[in-house]
């Protein structure tokens, strides 16, 4: 008995002394691996990459940019659904454990003692506030020293932190494959949806992915990917937080997941979007782009952004075909499977058009296939679809170069053949009214095709253009389209493409003229002139484009009927340091070079400046500073940038008590005198009814604006304005060349059908608004072919804006003639014509 109680001693004192070293081991360990540990307390400041999304006016989506695709939500935001899939799925007693799960850890201490030789990975047995541990502060190296720092690094962030914090700290942090960092974002770009809306099946295959997002992928992975969902299903049916019949029901439910795109999400607003980004990544830099988590409200228009596009589009189609049929998109082999080889060419995502191959041809149609879409993963779709390309469908395409260059073809054939990779989208034709029968002969019948599989040849337009539409008295840009295709090519010809615009600068110089002492009814000389270009320079002849001059005109028919050789008379006359000034003020130019050529508009400049110096002239002269950002906010909420920066008295008060109605005080700067912005209104205002841009009298409401036409046909435009909307129209090669001869390749035939397209849409619905008409301006008939009030029996007489001060001339002054100051007759004409102006009964207007 002895013995043993001896024997009992010893092993008790040698257990105490074994236990005593193993306590102060364990506490040498902790020493060790502790005196490294990361700052734990960081995570109270936690501000994880939030990518920075990009609205339009009304709210909707316009893009999303970030590095990591991640949308930070509280966790009182994260609905109890999705918390309890994730808890099943990854750890079952998280609010239960103190950060470590031994009974876990036990068991993956068991299966790594099984796999030892098997080269397989050891199990973590991870708890949430671990993987919080690891993701924030550690790294993902397989060693047990990680897992020990893992592990005291869990147990004090459980007693610094409460168990929903470290939840949301997970929740937002992990990543869920397809370039998502967090259950918000996942939600979004696997199923579209908030995490409000999420089904129980759609939630628990999210809480199946932290573990290997790429082994669960829901196209290449995909029966692995339900098994894995299922179980999460299974586990949550088993810890009581679904229903055996939900689960069921859950396990049933196909694996649809709908991939959001990155970038622009925003049909026809890539140009709009890629713009937007460029200015914030200026503004606050690339991490603030891509990790701020900013939200930033636009001015974008959504509907008028799509009326713009399709302007834009239909205007250069125009231009394009009547230009003729240049040759299809690629040539395939048409042997086995035309679908596989034809989903290899590439085609323009961002138009509304298909490619297609022809399989056969006749002379009255053709049969072709249309390029099969892709399914997510990546594999080509397997039905094929067949349409049909009657004559009518190519009845534009005439040979652009060779022996029958112009002539119209009579037969499908001479323009596509088997092979070719053509465009095409769906033939709007009336069905007949008869039988969709048609007889061949006199033994034969053959079915028509059913309207909605008949299709229109087209081909992606050579030349391009640009589109902006701006509010003019904010500055707001409406809408912006750079180009017929971002797709095709990311340069914005809105804002980076400088060109000369031509006969559009005018207005500027008449604006010059007019605030300085001249009336619209003020004549000047249209006759030849030449000057001289100083030593080496030669003598320039300015030319209207016409060939012709018409003697005396007043500057309303100068400007209306856009002579070159009056406008640098004027501009000689006013002083070219002058008319830089004013170049200068509407920021069309920041520093014009003082030759009388550039008052033709020889100078270059973008559609966004031209559209915001003409939105001047509508708002009556105030300064607008264009803008496509109305508010930045950071991730906090807190408004970092605001546009309108108009004080607003009174918009502050609390309550109403019969205080003063809250006022407005625009401090912004006065350009041009606002009787001085009425008149070039009025005088651009008649460009459209009786100038070189008749084609907007179509829109039927009012409208002010001028042509623009460069040397050679290489640049034509059209910039022009309602009372409160302003619209700029470029079109012209990339690499410039001639658009073409004559009057089909002018401004006024080429842009300004643009700008009527767009406006009678836009404006469809909107009762006609006349221009405002500012205090002080005399409306004074006028002969609008002398300039002189108007007299008993005239018969071309208008009314006038003039100011206080000044009104029609009582006797002839004509600028840039001394010679028919001297004999009191106009310049260049025969005393017959001279009488005949005097009169108002001849002249040329």
């Amino acid at each position: 008995m002895r013995l043993l109680l001896r024997f009992l001693g010893w092993v008790f004192a040698v257990g105490t002394v074994l236990f005593l070293v193993g306590v102060a081991a364990a506490a040498a360990l902790m020493w060790h691996f502790s005196k490294d540990l990361p700052d734990y307390t960081q995570l109270q400041n936690y501000e994880p990459p939030v990518m920075t999304r990009v609205h339009a006016s009304d709210g909707s989506l316009v893009a999303e940019y970030a590095r990591e695709r991640r949308l930070y939500l509280p966790i009182q935001a994260v609905p109890k659904r999705v918390i309890n899939a994730f808890l099943a799925a990854e750890d079952k007693n998280f609010y239960e454990h103190g950060g470590l799960d031994f009974a876990g850890i036990l068991r993956a201490a068991i299966l790594y003692v099984q796999n030892i030789g098997t080269n397989r990975r050891p199990q973590g047995a991870s708890t949430i506030t671990q993987q919080v541990a690891k993701n924030f502060l550690l790294t993902n190296e397989v060693s047990f020293e990680r897992k020990i720092k893992e592990a005291l690094l869990a147990l004090r962030i459980e007693r610094a932190y409460s168990k929903d914090k470290i939840l949301e700290l997970y929740l937002n942090e992990i990543y869920l494959g397809l370039g998502a960092y967090g259950v918000a974002a996942a939600s979004l770009i696997y199923f579209d949806k908030s995490v409000h809306e999420l089904s129980i099946a759609e939630a628990a295959y999210l809480a199946a992915l932290p573990k290997a997002p790429s082994t669960l992928h829901p196209f290449r992975m995909r029966e692995r990917a339900i098994e894995r969902r299922n179980y999460v299903i299974d586990r949550m049916v088993e810890n009581g937080w679904v229903s055996a019949a939900e689960g069921e029901k859950a396990k049933k439910e196909p694996l649809n997941v709908t991939p959001r795109p990155t970038g622009a999400h925003m049909f026809a607003a890539e140009y709009f979007a890629e713009e937007v980004r460029r200015e914030i990544y200026e503004r606050y830099g690339e991490k603030k782009l891509y990790e701020g988590g900013l939200s930033v409200r636009t001015s974008l228009d959504p509907k008028m952004q799509l009326l713009a596009r399709k302007a834009l589009a239909d205007g250069l189609v125009r231009y394009d075909e009547a230009q003729g049929w240049r040759g299809p998109v690629a040539k395939i082999d048409i042997a086995g499977d035309w679908g596989v080889k034809l989903a290899e060419v590439k085609a323009l995502n961002d138009i509304s058009w298909r490619l297609a191959v022809v399989l056969e041809t006749s002379d009255q149609s053709a049969r072709i296939g249309l390029q099969p879409p892709r399914e997510p993963g990546g594999a080509v779709v397997k039905e094929r679809i067949v349409g049909v390309l009657p004559l009518e469908g190519v009845k534009w395409a005439r040979p652009a170069t060779g022996p029958n260059r112009g002539k119209a073809p009579t037969k499908v054939s001479q323009v596509v053949q088997p092979g070719d990779v053509i465009y095409v989208e769906p033939l709007e034709r009336a069905p007949p009214k008869d039988s969709r029968r048609r007889r061949t002969s006199d033994r034969e019948e053959e079915a028509e095709p059913a309207p909605g599989n008949l299709y229109r040849l087209r081909q992606i337009p050579e030349v391009s253009g640009a589109i902006c539409v701006m509010d003019p008295w904010t500055g707001r840009v409406l809408a912006l389209v750079g180009g017929f295709s971002y797709d095709q090519s990311q340069f914005n010809r809105a804002t980076q493409a400088l060109r000369q615009p031509g006969s559009a600068f005018k207005p500027f110089v008449y604006a010059a003229a007019l605030d300085n002492g001249y009336t619209p009814a003020t004549v000047v000389l249209d006759a030849p002139i030449e000057i001289d270009m100083g030593p080496g320079g030669g003598v320039w002849r300015p030319e209207n484009y016409s060939q012709k001059f018409y003697g005396p005109q007043t500057l309303r028919f100068g400007i209306e009927q856009s002579k070159n050789a009056m406008t640098v008379r004027l501009a000689q006359d006013v002083g070219m340091p002058l008319i830089v000034e004013y170049a200068k003020r509407f920021g069309v130019y920041d520093d014009l070079p003082p030759y009388l050529s550039f008052s033709l508009g020889a100078g270059e400049t973008t559609v966004l400046r031209m559209t915001a110096a003409y939105s001047m002239f509508a708002n009556g002269g105030r300064r607008i500073k264009p803008t496509l950002i109305d508010r930045i906010q950071d991730r906090y909420g807190k408004t970092i940038f605001k546009h309108d920066q108009r004080e607003c008295r009174g918009c502050d008060a609390k309550r109403w008590e019969n205080q003063p109605e809250p006022t407005l005080i625009d401090r912004r700067e006065q350009v041009i005198d606002p009787m001085t912005a009425y008149q070039i209104t009025s005088m651009l205002e008649g460009v459209v009814q009786r100038g070189t841009a008749t084609v907007l009298r179509e829109v039927g409401k009012p409208v002010a604006g001028k042509t623009g036409t460069t040397n050679d046909w290489k640049d034509a435009w059209f910039v022009g304005f309602t009372p409160d909307l302003a619209v700029g129209v470029y079109v012209g090669f990339d690499k410039p060349r001639s658009l073409g001869h004559g009057v089909a390749a002018t401004g006024g035939h080429l842009a300004a059908p643009i700008v009527r397209d767009f406006l009678k849409a836009a404006l469809a619905d909107k009762p006609p608004v006349p221009f405002r008409v500012p205090p002080g301006i005399k409306l004074i008939r006028i002969n609008a072919q002398t300039g002189m009030r108007a007299a008993p029996g005239d018969t071309k007489v208008i009314l006038e804006a003039f100011k206080p001060g000044t009104a029609p001339p009582d006797n002839y002054a004509i600028i840039g003639s001394p010679t028919a100051e001297a004999e009191g007759r106009y310049y260049g004409v025969s005393p017959e014509a001279d009488r005949a102006i005097r009169s108002g009964t001849g002249g040329l207007y």
